[in-house]
C-alpha cells in the first residue's frame, strides 16, 4: 500500500521504535512506584523521553514536559487548566475539533468569552486581526500551528510575539508540525505546546505531550496516584507529577523517545526539506488536472505536507474509496474532525480528499498518486 494518511497517524515507524517498544514491554516495571530495577529502568525511559523532547523543542527543564494520551488530551489539560471564569480567548477558524470543542463547551457554559478570528479561503490568518481581537480580559491565544485540512502554516512566531508583548498566554497545537517543522518554544514565544506522539514524532498511538512554561501553574482536571507525596491526600503541586496521575504508558513513551532520537539524528530541517520537495511535486502534478480542485496555498513554504483536493462531480468519499481499492493508495476523506476549517474554505457540505505526506513517502509514490487522480478525473469527464 502507498500510505498517504500521515496527517492522521504516521506509517511506517522507524524500526528502532518497534524494537524499543517490544524490548520495554518485556522488561518493564511501574516507573516511580518501586525501588527495584524494573521500576528504576522504566523511570529512566520516561526521563530520557522528556530530555529528548526538550532537545527537539528547545525546552530548558524536562520537568515542564508532561506525557498525555494524545493532542486532544493535552489541549484539554491546557485549556481547562489555565482558564478561569470570565477570561477571554482568541482562536482561529481553522482549528481542529480537539481545540474548538473544549473552547465552545467553555463558552456555552458562560465560563469564558471566545473570539474566533476568521481566516481566508486558503486558511491564512491576518496577524493584525489577531491583535485587533485582544480585549482587556484576554487571557489566552490558542491556535493550531498548521491546518490538518489545508496544511496552511500559521505565523506563530509573530502571534507569539504579540502575546508576549501584551502579557497574554500562547497555546500552540502542533499536531501537524511536531517533528517535521522546526519549533523553538523560546524563539516562537510559546507558553504551552500540545503535541501528539503518533504522527511526525514517529511514536505509537496513545502517546502525546504538553509543555508548560515555567511559572505557569495549571489547575488539575485529574487527580490520583503519582508515586510521590503518597502520605498526602492532596494532589502534589510539583511538575510533572501534578499533571501525570496514574501509571504511564511506559512502552509507548519509550517508543516515542526512539522516534524523537531518530528525528534528531536526521535533523528536522532535512525532514522538512524532503516533505517540501514531495509537496511541491504533488501540487505541480495535480494543479492542471481537469476538474480537480486544490485547496490551500500553492507555495510549499507556506504549508506543510497536508493536501486536500476534490474532483468535481465525484463525492470525496468515493474518490478516497477508488484510490484505496483500485490503486492501493491510502487517503482520508470527509471533514477530518475540523468542521470549522471546512466551513472556512467552503467544503463543509462536500468534505475533501486529504493526502498526508510523510518522511517515508517517495517521489515515485507521489507520481503514482498524481497519475491515479488524473485517471479518476478523466473518467469523471467521460
Amino acid at each position: 500500500m502507498i500510505y498517504f494518511d500521515n496527517a492522521a497517524t504516521s506509517y511506517p515507524k522507524p524500526e528502532s521504535v518497534y524494537d524499543e517498544i517490544d524490548r520495554v514491554m518485556r522488561y518493564c516495571g511501574n516507573p516511580g512506584r518501586g525501588s527495584h530495577r524494573l521500576a528504576i529502568e522504566s523511570g529512566k525511559h520516561i526521563l530520557e523521553a522528556r530530555q529528548e523532547l526538550c532537545q527537539l523543542f528547545n525546552i530548558n527543564d524536562p520537568m515542564r514536559v508532561i506525557f498525555t494520551l494524545n493532542t486532544t488530551d493535552s489541549l484539554n489539560i491546557a485549556l481547562k487548566g489555565i482558564l478561569n471564569e470570565g477570561d477571554h480567548v482568541i482562536t482561529s477558524s481553522m482549528e481542529h475539533n480537539s481545540m474548538i470543542r473544549p473552547l465552545i463547551a467553555l463558552r456555552d457554559s458562560n465560563y469564558i468569552d471566545l473570539t474566533i478570528v476568521k481566516c481566508d479561503q486558503k486558511g491564512n490568518i491576518d496577524v493584525d486581526d489577531v491583535r485587533k481581537a485582544i480585549k482587556k480580559n484576554t487571557k489566552l491565544i490558542a491556535m493550531i500551528h498548521a491546518s490538518n485540512v489545508t496544511g496552511t502554516l500559521m505565523p506563530i512566531r509573530e502571534i507569539g510575539s504579540i502575546a508576549r508583548e501584551m502579557s497574554i498566554y500562547f497555546l500552540v497545537d502542533a499536531a501537524q508540525t511536531a517533528g517535521s517543522y522546526p519549533i523553538d518554544v523560546e524563539e516562537d514565544n510559546i507558553d504551552l505546546l500540545a503535541f501528539p506522539g503518533h504522527k511526525s514524532l514517529f511514536g505509537p498511538q496513545g502517546t502525546g505531550g504538553l509543555y508548560v512554561r515555567d511559572k505557569i501553574k495549571l489547575k488539575t482536571i485529574k487527580e490520583g496516584g503519582t508515586g510521590s507525596n503518597s502520605e498526602n491526600i492532596h494532589q502534589p503541586d510539583m511538575m510533572p507529577d501534578m499533571l501525570e496521575s496514574g501509571t504511564p504508558n511506559t512502552p509507548g513513551i519509550a517508543g516515542l523517545k526512539e522516534g524523537v532520537k531518530y528525528i534528531r539524528s536526521i535533523g528536522v530541517e532535512n525532514i522538512l526539506k524532503h516533505e517540501r520537495k514531495l509537496t511541491k511535486r504533488f501540487i505541480d502534478g495535480v494543479k492542471d488536472i481537469p476538474n480537480l480542485i486544490l485547496y490551500g496555498n500553492n507555495d510549499e513554504e507556506r504549508r506543510v505536507g497536508v493536501i486536500s483536493i476534490n474532483i468535481k462531480g465525484i463525492d470525496s468519499g468515493e474518490v478516497s474509496y477508488i484510490l484505496d481499492k483500485a490503486f492501493d493508495i491510502a487517503t482520508r476523506s470527509g471533514l477530518h474532525c475540523s468542521s470549522l476549517a471546512h466551513q472556512t474554505i467552503g467544503t463543509l457540505k462536500t468534505g475533501t480528499v486529504r493526502f498526508g505526506i510523510g518522511y517515508f513517502n517517495t517521489e515515485d509514490e507521489v507520481d503514482k498518486a498524481v497519475d491515479a487522480l488524473y485517471t479518476i478525473a478523466k473518467q469523471a469527464l467521460s
